[in-house]
């Protein structure tokens, strides 16, 4: 191997590099069903006519009475019994009565960033079908995108709710590791990263579905709107990361220009430990990916990427876990120590624009391995602390009209975090 090639290895996360060697293709399975339309649901529910109430779509690894969770696997789908009980954080939204309009499509057991699903179909991206609509939770991004529901449940492992909103132009929130309950949701890193959190079309409805997860959320943001009505009165801290596009880091600056923030550059020294949460995060999570699957390496109807996914998870888990896990603490006191002198901080969710959806699922894994490398959401996972990825326009030169703005908040800053998104959003309207 040539030296240059060694050090390109060397610097590659265990669970990027793992994608990339030996996961370049994927079988799947002889017949598949692949979804009608923009394939965004596993299963539908007919909407009703003349009913205003709130539209919500769950995402497929979220278990709702009487419907089987399929975790966007045909395994599932063809072993699993309907589940007998609601997830713990579908409460709210059956004591409000919300409109149920189905469960959607995902990448298979959310192990991985594409968002492409082998047997049911990808979900078709609605800012250009020839790109990825990013996952795990790609279906529950592309449904709020096209109107099919007002609001969406996503899950975030180590992005799973951000990267689709960046992909497909909509507004995703990841909540506080702990503060919406994960039970009855099919897990991935259940002890240190997974989160449920929603998905909305802009910041409004974002908010809404955070009602229907945190009991009392709407006074909070109402607080916070109160507290710091204008974008003057919020100290931001501006990281920016090696190999992001221009035009992207341009974007990110015009938008929090137009908000009025006040911008505070964080040093090399912090970019430096926000490189390295990255590789622990993505260690954490690809060893999640055995931890909570090792039992599937062999099942019939699992895609092969999915099953060396699997595998290569248990490396990590070998090698590098443990040590990933130890220095989660110290990364979590970096953390605190920057919000004693900003309120957020602000990056992109994508170093890079969507890429294209691979031809005949050739080179997935070298793709889910990019993705890996290009998002910059799995370090706020290795917090526990909450981050909102919000559309923002961007240079006609770029693949897509718009990019995606990240803000990363202290813990349970929920409100804090949607009320600077709703300046950054009101401040462009007027643009």
């Amino acid at each position: 191997m040539r030296s240059s090639s060694r050090v390109i290895l060397k610097r590659l996360p265990l669970a990027a590099l793992s994608l990339a060697l030996f996961s370049g293709c994927s079988f799947v399975p002889l017949f598949t069903k692949h979804l009608p339309g923009d394939r965004a649901f596993i299963k539908q529910f007919p909407a009703e006519t003349n009913d205003n109430r709130l539209r919500l779509a769950i995402k497929d690894n979220i278990d709702m009475t009487g419907v089987v969770t399929t975790a966007g696997s045909n395994f599932f789908l063809l072993t699993h019994q309907p589940a007998k009980a609601d997830a713990a954080c579908l409460g709210i939204a059956r004591r409000r009565n919300v409109q149920i309009v189905g469960k959607t499509n995902m990448t298979e057991f959310a192990v991985a960033p594409s968002g492409m699903n082998e047997y049911f179909g990808t979900p078709r991206n609605p800012l250009r079908r020839i790109l990825i609509p990013g996952g795990s939770s790609s279906g529950s991004a592309v449904a709020v995108a096209n109107g099919e529901a007002d609001v969406a449940f996503g899950t975030d492992t180590a992005g799973s709710i951000r990267v689709p909103a960046a992909c497909c132009g909509i507004v995703g929130l990841k909540t506080t590791f702990g503060l919406v309950s994960i039970k009855g949701i099919y897990p991935v890193e259940p002890q240190h990263l997974d989160t449920v959190g929603p998905m909305g079309k802009d910041i409004a409805h974002t908010a809404e579905g955070m009602d229907l997860l945190q009991e009392g959320f709407s006074a909070q943001y109402a607080a916070a709107r109160a507290a710091k009505p204008s974008g003057r009165d919020i100290r931001v801290g501006r990281l920016k990361l090696q190999g992001t596009d221009p035009e992207i880091d341009a974007a990110i600056d015009q938008a929090l220009a137009a908000a009025g923030f006040q911008i505070v550059q964080l040093d090399d020294q912090f970019r430096q430990k926000w490189d390295d949460a990255k590789a622990d995060g993505n260690t954490l999570a690809a060893a999640g990916a055995w931890i909570s699957n090792q039992g599937f390496q062999l099942a019939p109807a699992v895609s092969a990427r999915t099953k060396a996914i699997i595998s290569l998870g248990q490396i990590n888990y070998t090698t590098t876990y443990r040590g990933a896990v130890a220095r989660q603490g110290a990364w979590q006191r970096t953390l605190d120590s920057v919000f004693e002198k900003v309120d957020l901080i602000a990056l992109p969710t994508l170093q890079k624009a969507p890429p294209g959806l691979p031809l005949l699922n050739l080179r997935i894994g070298l793709l889910d391995a990019h993705l890996l490398q290009i998002q910059n959401t799995v370090p706020v996972n290795f917090a526990g602390n909450p981050a909102l990825a919000m559309p923002i326009p961007i240079s006609h030169r770029f693949r897509v009209p718009v990019t995606s703005l990240q803000l990363v908040g202290p813990r349970l800053a929920e409100a804090q975090l949607l009320n600077a998104g709703r300046l950054v959003e009101e401040a462009l309207k007027k643009q």
